[in-house]
């Protein structure tokens, strides 16, 4: 029997369009004779959108896009289905990579790809996915955070300890999305301050991280208890960092695989990434993002989740020079979220 897919994309988040790209990308490799694929999209509101069954290739994305009474569903729908599912949840920022569907299909009791609750959240709250981090005894460059209150209230205080603990350039994100969206550099105070009007349209909750000059690292992380990891890849932007306008607009933006690199720096950067996959909790996948400074130290700076999933993503494409191609790696996901589940199966949740 086949195993029946639902693949979730879309979302309420300014990861949208993102999240579409990754779908297209997904139906389109999926093995059609192992799996009964069914795409939910859910739209910019929040509306949750059954389309039909996929036949055979997605040629539009705008196709994607299910509009209509008819088809809208609730999610706690999903929990009727009587075959064999998986739920994979291709869903970028918040309102879906960041635990909020993970812990409804909990509760639904669906298996489902990817991560749990806690690595979810976490994994998208730079805040405390750096305090996880410094927990576990991983370099970081120096950060602040704050959120919209303290900038309302204390804005000259703020700046000031911005200047006086990181200095300039420093780096402006909100705390809660990723694909570089309300990021910036700041080099004064200027800047700064702009830069953060900016990021608190994205979030109530901002970072800023002192700036280092280094290369940017990657490197894929797929498992559960176990974990395996991919060659590692460099990023080379064009621009003065990889902001969104280069990771999805212009494709100008130099991705080697592999990054060349030593073999003991490797090793550092395999031996890290997999302390921060297990702090973290990970299941499934995550990409993990590191620089490299001149003098060969190694910095973590963020785990994502649910990285770009798109054949010519970074996390694909180093799973691709390791050996394991775009369908395979699906297949593989797929399994490693039943083996999940399953292992959940075993919990007790009654006390005789």
């Amino acid at each position: 029997m086949k195993t029946k897919l639902l693949i979730l994309f879309g979302g309420k988040s300014a990861e949208h369009k993102v999240s579409m790209q990754t779908a297209k990308a997904v139906m389109n490799a999926v093995d059609l004779d192992l799996y009964e694929v069914h795409p939910v999209y859910i739209d910019a509101q929040g509306t949750w959108n059954k389309g039909k069954r996929l036949e055979g290739k997605v040629e539009d994305i705008k196709a994607l896009e299910v509009h209509h009474e008819t088809t809208s569903l609730s999610p706690f729908s999903l929990a009727n289905e009587e075959e064999s599912q998986v739920v994979f949840p291709l869903l970028h920022g918040p309102n879906g990579e960041d635990g909020t569907v993970q812990g409804l299909l909990e509760l639904l009791n669906i298996p489902y790809v990817g991560n749990g609750v806690l690595a979810s959240a976490a994994g998208m709250d730079k805040l405390a996915m750096k305090a996880i981090f410094q927990q576990a005894g991983l370099q970081q460059v120096k950060y602040e955070g704050f959120i919209r209150k303290d900038w309302e209230v204390e804005k000259p205080e703020v700046i000031d300890r911005i200047e006086r603990n990181l200095g300039y350039p420093c780096f402006v994100k909100p705390a809660n999305l990723g694909s570089s969206v309300g990021i910036n550099k700041a080099s004064d105070r200027h800047a700064l301050e702009a830069a953060i009007e900016e990021a608190l349209q994205f979030d109530r909750k901002i970072i800023v991280e002192q700036g280092v000059v280094a290369r940017e690292i990657e490197i894929g992380v797929i498992g559960n208890d176990e974990t395996s990891c991919s060659v590692v890849g460099e990023i080379v932007p064009k621009t003065e960092f990889y902001d969104y306008k280069s990771k999805y607009e212009d494709g100008d933006t130099a991705l080697i695989i592999p990054a060349e690199i030593d073999s003991a720096i490797y090793e550092q950067v395999k031996e890290m990434a997999t302390t921060a996959y297990k702090a973290l909790d990970c299941s499934g996948l995550a990409r993990m993002d590191f620089f490299l400074t001149k003098n060969n130290e190694l910095i973590i700076n963020e785990v994502n989740t649910m990285p770009g999933f798109t054949p010519v993503s970074m996390f694909p494409l180093l799973w691709k020079h390791s050996g394991v191609d775009y369908p395979s790696l699906i297949n593989r996901l797929v399994e490693l979220a039943l083996e999940r589940h399953e292992e959940k199966m075993k919990i007790k949740y009654t006390v005789e």
